[in-house]
């Protein structure tokens, strides 16, 4: 099966699925998207979606965010991950967009990765969830799953499966794609164990296909 091929049925499997390509992260507006983004990283959307409510209430606007302080932030999401670092970035986050951006998240790449908080990921977020333009952010689940059902080859970083990934998606597929194959990984194939039994996607995975030729010579 060559390359293209792959992703030409593994694109297609996912159209047909009419899975919502959309984040399951709750917001209302841009500067709400970019705080349940920071405070996504290495935390389920699941536990930002407990915490995002009342710190919304409580800062429901990027000066109110600006004129706190990180202990202060820090008692309303200490139930996530890094809270500490986390609680920092959001105030800098707001300061940020103050002085720079007038209060306004900008839309372009390079922008956005001067804020404090913001990686290549968050910020490829914010292009396709808020700005819906072509980005494909790459997270645990986009890395692993591209690479176990075999969309990459040897990449070995999140940049390298991002370009490889853009060279081979369409633009106006990346950003559904992104949140196709985060669906996938969290809810079919899972780091510990995927269910390949439910997958639609198993006569085009590169692991599976692995796995039943291992069967076929034992």
């Amino acid at each position: 099966m060559t390359r293209e091929e792959r992703y030409r049925e593994i694109l297609k499997r996912f159209i047909e699925s009419e899975n919502p390509a959309e984040t399951e992260l709750h917001y209302q507006n841009d500067y709400q998207l970019l705080v349940a983004v920071i405070l996504s990283a290495q935390c389920t959307d699941k536990r930002v979606n407990t915490i995002t409510p009342a710190l919304f209430k409580a800062f429901p606007t990027p000066e109110s965010m600006a004129v706190s302080t990180p202990a202060a932030i820090y008692e309303y999401i200490k139930s996530c991950t890094y809270p500490n670092n986390k609680s920092k970035n959001l105030v800098g986050m707001a300061k940020k967009l103050l002085t720079d951006f007038g209060g306004e998240v900008p839309t372009d790449i390079d922008s956005l990765l001067t804020i404090p908080g913001v990686g290549r990921k968050t910020a490829n977020v914010m292009l396709a969830v808020a700005f819906n333009k072509p980005a494909m952010p790459v997270d645990t689940h986009v890395f692993r799953v591209a690479n176990r059902i075999g969309l990459t080859s040897k990449s070995k970083t999140p940049l390298e499966t991002e370009r490889e990934l853009v060279r081979h998606i369409p633009p106006e597929l990346l950003s559904k794609t992104h949140h196709w194959l985060i669906l996938h990984g969290r809810y079919v194939c899972g780091a510990r164990k995927p269910h390949c039994e439910i997958c639609r996607l198993r006569p085009w995975c590169r692991t599976y296909e692995k796995k039943i030729k291992r069967v076929i010579s034992s």
